[in-house]
């Protein structure tokens, strides 16, 4: 029985093969292991292409290649200390492609020597052919000096292409986006959104354990039976994921934090402010909202078109000019008779229309909520807005004839 190795430095796995064992490997198995694993030179082994916690593909492909169980080794590394790496074989890459760039440079200037040393003999370059044996070897000479010169510009390119990726590789290992207050605020709600679905699924494999334990029989989608001990290896993985997510949280919130924090919010920013974002330059704010704003571009090809950015985005307050929200005029009470379209009789291809009746239930200075009279749903709420030609609108649904129009004068 064969273990696959789990590298907790890395968070790959490791498949460790004898010359005879792989050689025995058939080829759909070689296919297989080529498709989620890397050789790696300097391991001597095979490497998952994938990391943690996008495993699933690869201990499967394992499990098929005859390896059984997982055994871990190394020190699972923290977020900073994985950045830090990142940064040195970032440093490493950007010297490699500036070797390579100047490996290139010099073999153009070699390659193209020999051209550079006719310079200004314009007897070299226009001598016509000669058919003798010493016309020949000339031309044949020249042939290989233009031919020399043209394959200098191939390696001149060579070496444009190597200082391009040893420039990305220098911005990588500068760091530049832990300096970005945007990517810091994406990158540490995206570790909330994950701690949040771990700490749901620790819930439900504890109430899976639960009704183990009360002596229930438990089965998965395919009809496998849960076993306690597969839950408590899966709770302790979401622990354990948990845990690597909140150093890495920890980690861009020191980032954050060295950078002054988020200095914008809902209590400083305010509809009609003109704001400095980084990708679009000064907007002018349309709305706000408990984590973003709305904005419209004020100039460019995409000027009069909106977005919308979170606070962290804000570099600067360009004008701070107050606003007053523009309040729509639907009013609680107001009726609208939606239209209706299903296929409800599965023996005909046309549709069924009916008339449905909907009634504001509730309103805000920018939203409305409405509810499908004589029907138990849930209210649908929706925003009106003015496009520009004096009244105020909203849809249903993307159906022309379920859009209501009303002016201000009719409110």
């Amino acid at each position: 029985m064969k273990n696959w190795i789990f590298n907790l430095e890395t968070t790959k796995i490791e498949l460790h093969f004898d010359k005879s064992e792989y050689d025995a490997l058939s080829d759909p198995q070689r296919t297989l292991l080529k498709s989620n694993f890397l050789w790696s030179r300097m391991g001597k082994c095979w490497v998952s292409r994938s990391k943690e916690p996008n495993l699933y593909r690869a201990k499967a492909a394992a499990r098929e290649l005859g390896f059984t169980e997982e055994v871990r080794q190394g020190e699972r590394l923290s977020y900073g200390e994985q950045v830090g790496r990142q940064a040195e074989r970032a440093e490493d890459r950007a010297d490699r492609y500036e070797d390579y760039a100047a490996n290139a440079t010099g073999r153009a200037e070699q390659l193209q020597s020999d051209f550079a040393a006719h310079h200004g003999d314009i007897a070299f370059f226009t001598q016509p052919n000669i058919n003798s044996s010493a016309g020949r070897a000339f031309t044949n000479y020249r042939d290989r000096v233009y031919a020399r010169y043209e394959r200098g510009f191939d390696e001149y390119r060579k070496s444009e292409y190597f200082l391009s990726k040893a420039a990305a590789a220098r911005d990588n290992a500068s760091s530049e986006k832990f300096k970005d207050k945007g990517y810091l605020d994406r990158r540490i709600k995206e570790c909330e959104k994950e701690i949040r679905a771990r700490q749901k699924n620790i819930v439900g494999y504890e109430q899976i354990l639960f009704a183990l334990d009360s002596g229930e029989e438990k089965s998965k989608w395919n009809g496998e039976p849960y076993t306690v001990e597969e839950t408590t290896a899966w709770i302790e993985r979401e622990l354990e994921l948990i845990e690597v997510a909140m150093d890495k949280q920890g980690y861009l919130l020191n980032c954050l934090d060295a950078l002054g924090g988020i200095a914008f919010s809902k209590d400083n920013i305010e509809v009609g402010y003109l704001v400095e974002v980084k990708r679009w330059g000064t907007v002018e704010v349309v709305g706000t909202g408990p984590k973003n704003i709305s904005f419209k571009i004020l100039t460019g090809g995409a000027a009069g078109f909106g977005g919308t950015v979170s606070y962290a985005e804000i570099i600067k307050i360009i004008k701070a000019d107050k606003r007053e929200i523009e309040r729509h005029p639907f009013v609680v009470g107001e009726r609208f008779s939606v239209r209706r379209v299903s296929f409800d009789d599965p023996n005909s291809m046309k549709p069924t229309t009916t008339m449905v009746e909907y009634e504001i239930v509730k309103r805000s200075d920018t939203t409305i909520q409405l509810k499908e009279l004589g029907a138990n749903s849930k209210p649908i709420t929706r925003k009106p807005r003015k496009p520009g030609n004096g009244q105020w609108m909203f849809s249903f649904d993307d159906r022309h004839e379920n859009t209501f129009y009303k002016t201000e004068e009719e409110a």
